[in-house]
């Protein structure tokens, strides 16, 4: 800057601070947002065995995949097929996100989603997922899930809980059978679903429509069975309403014809509350 006289000022320019404000902070944002992002990353871990065959290479022998997402499908699953002895945790998949909670003892992660493997037939696999899985993350899980089995003769079933109030059909009377199922499989599902197709406009969302999109484009044969009820939370009608599903599946899953009334009682509770109008 030049004065009337002719002498030359240095000026402090306060737009070049700006500028190195902004760029600390986009360089801050961008920490905190590869740290989240790192954070929110799907992380399986195996048991000792499982993990050793796969660092070899060898993926899980897998002909039957059984995925309960929500708490009445991975219920019927505790009380109707893993309450024999024959099945071994072989691994659980770690997911934080913004409606993660824990609880004691145990990281909701671990309890929430976890693997089983039959003994007698190590090529039953079955998941249970309690927890909510967000958007961002649901092709992270499957894509993970599924490098680790061998897809050949694979096999998929998807048992999924939904509400009746997200139902859409003209006739009301068929709200209220609730409990009910409908299904939607991938074109190479050979089998005959055990009851009739999910109309439209219905769909499924979350991580079954994501394991669904993944199994059409890779061609595995894979149902899922979305069962709609009027009951908030889990009981033991609901969870029976997916007995079907798994029958069809014959040698594979031993159904418990009977489970007792103390795995009943463990699992589901007797003073339910409905929502059917909510």
């Amino acid at each position: 800057m030049a004065t009337f006289f002719g002498e030359v000022l240095s000026v402090y320019s306060r737009a070049v601070e700006e500028d190195e404000e902004d760029l600390q902070e986009n360089e801050e944002d961008e920490q905190i947002r590869r740290e989240l992002e790192e954070k929110r990353e799907v992380h399986l871990q195996w048991s000792p065995e499982v993990s050793e065959s796969l660092k070899s290479g060898n993926k899980l022998q897998c002909t039957d995949f059984i995925l309960a997402v929500g708490h009445n499908a991975a219920r019927f699953l505790s009380v109707y097929v893993l309450t024999s002895a024959n099945w071994d945790a072989v691994g659980h998949a770690s997911v934080w996100n913004e409606r993660s909670r824990a609880v004691s003892g145990q990281t909701s992660e671990e309890s929430a989603c976890v693997f089983y493997r039959q003994k007698d037939n190590p090529s039953v696999l079955i998941c249970q997922v309690t927890c909510y899985i967000a958007e961002d993350q649901l092709f992270q899980w499957t894509e993970r899930v599924f490098e680790c089995l061998q897809l050949r003769e694979l096999n998929v079933t998807v048992l999924s809980d939904s509400s009746v109030a997200e139902y859409k059909t003209a006739d009301y009377l068929c709200c209220s059978s609730a409990p009910f199922l409908r299904s939607l499989h991938t074109g190479a599902f050979s089998g005959k679903p055990v009851c009739q197709s999910l109309e439209q406009p219905n769909i499924v969302t979350g991580l079954p429509a994501a394991v669904l999109n993944h199994c059409e484009v890779h061609r595995i044969a894979t149902v899922v069975y979305q069962c709609y009820s009027d009951v908030i939370g889990p009981d033991s009608v609901t969870m029976e309403t997916y007995k079907p599903a798994l029958t069809k599946l014959g040698k594979s899953i031993q159904l418990d014809p009977s489970p007792s009334t103390d795995v009943l009682r463990k699992f589901a509770r007797n003073n339910v509350q409905s929502n059917l109008y909510i």
